[in-house]
């Protein structure tokens, strides 16, 4: 039997919720394969400030380090967003990135064809869209040096360096393109490069890596121009290589193709073989926490994802995949994608009725 070890950090605001909910489906997958999960909670975001008074204590990241890998709600409150940035919530999410070496995000925004009528763009733009985001996690503007607010001739200054090296990229793209070869074959890396310098030693170290993919497929686009053509035509994409910042907003933007931010999950990794962290990419939520109307979807594809990738279990992702769309298909929804004739359920009863057709099947 395969035994594996879960560090889990529920976080803030409705972290906890969606996290119950993806660990009853990890439960499900114990009994419908021969896995055994070792569940071990710690605090991370605002609930460790409050403990320990910092956002990310030591043994948090220790138990992450000796683990199979992390699943992880989110961090942050606005209760939160007086305190110096150095212990505000969000300031973990970076600590453990940089802790655990988690350089890869991968985000996928895929149209479910029972949702396609949730998404505020035309049916027929969005119907069959399945993009990978490949997001530099550890460099760029969120961890550049110098960085800070200073006074400078009588006036506030605050700047960030937008940095990478060329190994850093090297790396980052690497794991795009083995991922576009097992995909489309096409990739397609964003960049700023007729402005930023930076971006021009992106571009230069993503064309001289495809040389060792020949098959793939390389394009090249201007972020601003990426953002306006996820909206205006997003089947062009099949996998987007990016950095950290520009990731990050095209992500959270491609997530509007689906309809929610409650409908996309994340795989955070490393080097081969080391711990990966699964997470959804939206945030905590505050003013939904206790409501129990959270969608956990996002949370529970996450964790379909750690099997995938962590633990090379494709049965179990696709099983996953498949009662998610079957729940779905019957109509069920939360109230972020709720629409006309539908069945409005809340976090616990779709992970309720996630678990149902996953023990069915």
């Amino acid at each position: 039997m395969a035994k594996y070890k879960i560090a889990v950090l529920s976080g803030d605001g409705t972290g906890p919720e969606v996290i119950a909910e993806a660990l009853k489906v990890l439960k499900a997958v114990e009994r419908k394969y021969d896995i055994e999960f070792e569940f071990n909670e710690a605090l991370i975001g605002g609930c460790a400030y409050d403990k320990f008074g910092t956002p990310l204590p030591d043994s948090t990241l220790e138990l992450a380090k000796n683990s199979d890998a992390v699943m992880l709600g989110a961090v942050g409150d606005w209760k939160y967003d007086t305190l110096p940035p150095e212990v505000r919530p969000e300031r973990a999410l970076l600590g453990i990135r940089k802790g655990l070496n988690l350089f890869a995000n991968l985000r996928p925004a895929i149209v479910f064809e029972e949702l396609v009528s949730s998404s505020p763009l035309k049916a027929e733009n969005v119907a069959g869209v399945n993009i990978m985001i490949i997001r530099e996690l550890t460099g760029d503007v969120y961890f550049g040096t110098p960085k800070g607010i200073e006074t400078q001739n009588g006036k506030r200054i605050g700047f960030n360096n937008m940095i990478y090296n060329e190994d850093e990229i090297r790396r980052i793209a690497h794991v795009a393109f083995k991922t576009a070869m097992q995909r489309g074959k096409k990739l397609c890396s964003v960049d700023k490069a007729n402005v930023l310098d930076v971006s021009r030693l992106w571009r230069e170290i993503m064309i001289e890596v495809s040389k060792e993919y020949p098959e793939v497929e390389l394009s090249h686009m201007y972020v601003d121009n990426a953002a306006m053509q996820i909206i205006r035509a997003p089947k062009q994409f099949d996998t987007i290589a990016t950095g950290n910042i520009f990731g990050d907003i095209l992500s959270d933007e491609a997530s509007m193709l689906s309809g929610s931010l409650g409908l996309l999950p994340s795989a955070s990794l490393g080097d081969d073989g080391k711990v990966g962290l699964y997470e959804p990419i939206h945030g905590s939520a505050p003013d939904l926490k206790g409501k129990d109307i959270a969608n956990p979807i996002a949370t529970i594809l996450s964790a379909a994802m750690m099997m995938k990738y962590s633990f090379k279990n494709d049965d179990a992702y696709n099983l996953i995949e498949k009662a998610i769309k079957n729940v779905l298909k019957q109509g069920y929804r939360t109230q972020d994608i709720m629409s006309e004739g539908k069945t409005l359920v809340g976090t616990s009863k779709m992970g309720d009725l996630i678990v149902e057709e996953i023990l069915k099947q």
